[in-house]
């Protein structure tokens, strides 16, 4: 017997309202945050504001999100802001829990040889189109600038 498995939209809908109750201001405003952006998602594909996000469309949503946690602490650390940093911190590693595992550069680099080789890309203006094919591959597994970089390493040689 197979047993269903809860959507990822229902599930962090479900932790919000343990945060709540549990009184976890901060993982309890990360969330409410969140569910704000599938709002939003959900309005800028013209559907319903309170349809349910599919799986896929959650993760997009997440590592957006999640990017954008990324950027701020570079933000605040350049501009000597440790308190705003740690707090981005805190709610970064609240997404990284709904996310896929994260791939290590080795296994990172593998997907990208491999696609550079079936697609058969030696030229460096080329280098859009190799990073477009492995971030559709990785889905959710890989940092944009991390592919990015490897690309470019490779593309060099």
């Amino acid at each position: 017997m197979m047993v269903k498995r809860m959507a990822l939209h229902a599930q962090i809908q479900e932790a919000r309202t343990s945060a709540m109750k549990a009184r976890e201001t901060l993982r309890l405003n990360t969330l409410r945050g969140l569910l704000t952006a599938f709002t939003n998602e959900n309005v800028a594909k013209r559907r319903k504001p309170e349809t349910a996000l599919s799986d896929e469309d959650v993760l997009s949503v997440i590592a957006r999100e999640a990017k954008k946690r990324r950027e701020s602490i570079e933000q605040f650390e350049k501009g000597g802001r440790t308190d705003l940093a740690a707090q981005e911190r805190a709610e970064l590693a609240i997404l990284e829990a709904y996310l896929p595992e994260q791939l290590g550069e080795v296994e990172i680099r593998k997907v990208v040889e491999v696609k550079k080789t079936a697609l058969g890309i030696s030229d460096v203006k080329q280098k859009g189109t190799l990073i477009k094919a492995v971030m559709e591959d990785l889905r959710g597994q890989a940092d944009g600038r991390v592919v990015s970089t490897i690309v470019d390493e490779l593309l060099k040689n």
